[in-house]
């Protein structure tokens, strides 16, 4: 079997302006008139189309093993494309759980930590410690990651961490409704000693 020819590769550098001139080439056929751009367009549709279910067989092919299917799932341009086509195969929440988790060692660069809290009826929120000095830039900053991996959230809230609850002192563990304290009876609140049965003699 001969060698197969090296083949020029892109790296996300290379492709993030491919993928902006491809957008900006095919808003230009969209409004240019006539037959020829009709056509151009139903190429560029029918190529997409045979791509998709090109990578959607791949993903089948790898559905066996978890490693794979994170490898592919993991790549920026595959997940990209598995989204556009609506094949990826994670669940919309782990996206999100894994887009919060890619972010975490960034944000805690900055001294900001970051938690999901859940996701439901497409929304995600997203609990987000940070100072105020960046913490506006740092929300931005977790929409549009979160988005990218689910794109099909409506809304991305991302709030402030619940406040800790307050500590009950231990003191207050040991006291009565009344404000006594458990360990000691109040004055008069004694019970009474029963009198022995008395004697021939009178006496107790």
């Amino acid at each position: 079997m001969g060698e197969q020819p090296d083949v020029q590769r892109l790296d996300d550098a290379a492709v993030e302006p491919r993928l902006a001139r491809l957008e900006a080439v095919l808003g230009q056929l969209e409004q240019t008139p006539g037959r020829t751009a009709e056509l151009a367009l139903e190429a560029v549709e029918l190529l997409t189309a045979v791509y998709g279910e090109a990578l959607a067989r791949v993903t089948d092919l790898a559905a066996d093993s978890s490693r794979a299917l994170d490898r592919l799932t993991g790549d920026d341009l595959l997940r990209h494309l598995l989204l556009l086509h609506h094949i990826h195969p994670d669940a919309l929440e782990r996206r999100v759980a894994r887009a919060v988790d890619d972010l975490r060692p960034q944000l805690r660069a900055q001294g900001a930590e970051i938690t999901l809290v859940g996701v439901q009826d497409e929304v995600a929120r997203i609990s987000l410690s940070a100072s105020s000095c960046g913490a506006t830039a740092l929300r931005d900053l977790v929409r549009e990651q979160v988005l990218t991996f689910a794109p099909e959230l409506s809304t991305v809230d991302v709030v402030a961490p619940a406040a800790a609850p307050a500590l009950i002192p231990v003191a207050t563990l040991w006291r009565r409704p009344d404000g006594t304290s458990a360990g000691r009876a109040a004055v008069g609140d004694r019970t009474p000693q029963v009198a022995g049965p008395l004697t021939p003699g009178g006496t107790a």
